[in-house]
């Protein structure tokens, strides 16, 4: 039935509701490591556990690395990265791959979809040129969609299936065909005017996001000379009922979509011939975070008489988020990076990561080990993690905390830490 190419944080879970939905779902990949483990019954991904990828074999689910795994599917989905170019526009290299790859399969009445986020126009003017190379016309021979992937890894709440989809098709038969499909497994399907409608909606949801973000983080640099507390202020603002929403600071942003996805739209801008000021003033706010967590640590230790130079400096949690093992475009690199440049001795601390390296260098772990989301832990795991943490804190000269995993009690880091810098607010 379905066909999904590219089976990483969108394609997999995408994988999983179909599978739970009763369909009959192939998987394509190039990595010989993801499709391994996927055939063992591993995953690799945060929000897809073990035994979810157990349920996914068991009803026929079957990874491959040969595209001939396409032959007959009714539908392909369409979910490989779209990193920057070094133009900073969008890197399409993948997408114009699978591309390739469903035309040499294409077949009559099949439903194409992309769910890779671009610039609008691309599904139009980069993927339904290579199909129609097969002598087969979109909206006439084949349906061809967009529907924005709407991942969030980590959250416990909101999944595909409750987060409502949008689709937009080449033709309106086309957005019927998508709508029907992802019907199947999500509750609420949203059809837009288009295909550069719906690309245009992922785009505008990630730049809302990436500008507010800009404006609390430049606020809490100028709130930190003032004297005020921003997040209780946030708090406060957020009491009000109507006309606000909460975003708060941190060390950066991370993740594909915050610190990647407004650049397509400022790239496309640019095309027009003028630029889009609102996002390259975030994305310049938000890309100096972390040399202003480094002048902050180099000032804290400098009112207690140590310099940053042989400092011993603990960072805790290096992934982009809180209480996920995604590293992708994680602000806490930058900041080490900064920081090892300028003489500190680096050490880390991450629940979800094992190995974490800047630059190629590997970066020492202290600490409990990490969580195996696969194991339920004990109360005796729970105390033996605070113990070793404790110990870890304070050995440092230095805690700086840039992701805020629910394993740090706030407690623990306050009493423990010789000097203490939490760039997320939780204590």
């Amino acid at each position: 039935d379905l066909v999904v190419i590219g089976l990483g944080y969108v394609g997999l879970p995408l994988v999983r509701e179909a599978c739970r939905a009763g369909l009959r779902v192939g998987g394509l990949d190039r990595d010989p490591r993801v499709v391994t483990g996927l055939k063992a019954g591993h995953s690799h991904i945060d929000d897809v556990t073990d035994d979810d990828v157990d349920h996914m074999l068991a009803t026929g689910f079957q990874p491959s690395l040969d595209e001939t795994i396409l032959d007959g599917a009714r539908t392909a989905v369409i979910c490989v990265p779209t990193p920057l170019s070094h133009d900073g526009g969008p890197d399409l290299t993948a997408v114009r791959g699978a591309a390739e790859t469903v035309a040499r399969h294409l077949q009559p009445g099949m439903l194409v979809i992309l769910e890779s986020t671009t610039y609008p126009g691309t599904t139009d003017e980069v993927l339904r040129p290579i199909l129609e190379t097969t002598g087969l016309a979109a909206g006439r021979d084949f349906h061809l969609a967009f529907s924005p992937e709407r991942i969030d890894p980590g959250n416990p709440v909101y999944g595909v299936r409750n987060t409502p989809k949008i689709v937009g098709g080449h033709t309106p038969g086309c957005a019927s065909a998508a709508a029907a499909f992802y019907g199947k497994f999500v509750d609420h399907v949203v059809q837009a005017r288009g295909t550069r409608e719906a690309e245009m909606a992922k785009l505008l949801e990630n730049t809302y996001r990436h500008v507010n973000i800009a404006l609390v983080n430049e606020m809490a640099v100028f709130c930190h000379e003032l004297g005020i507390d921003l997040w209780d202020a946030i708090d406060c603002a957020a009491t009000k009922p109507f006309g606000f929403q909460p975003f708060r600071p941190g060390p950066g942003v991370g993740g594909h979509c915050i610190p990647i996805d407004p650049n397509y739209l400022s790239y496309k801008v640019r095309s027009l011939g003028y630029p889009f000021r609102f996002v390259e003033l975030a994305q310049e706010i938000n890309d100096r975070m972390p040399r202003y967590v480094v002048e902050r640590a180099q000032q804290l230790l400098n009112q207690q008489g140590q310099p940053l130079k042989d400092a011993r400096i603990l960072l805790l949690g290096v992934t982009y988020k809180a209480d996920i093992a995604d590293q992708r475009e994680s602000p806490a690199r930058p900041v080490a990076r900064r920081l090892a440049r300028l003489g500190a001795h680096l050490r880390y601390h991450d629940p979800y990561v094992t190995e974490w390296h800047v630059d190629g260098v590997q970066v020492p772990r202290v600490g409990p080990p990490p969580i195996d989301r696969n194991r339920h832990h004990t109360a005796a795991d729970t105390a033996a993690h605070h113990q070793a943490l404790a110990t870890a804190l304070q050995d440092a000269d230095l805690v700086i905390v840039l992701a805020d995993h629910t394993a740090y009690d706030p407690e623990t880091l306050a009493r423990h830490s010789r000097l203490l810098f939490d760039t997320r607010g939780r204590t």
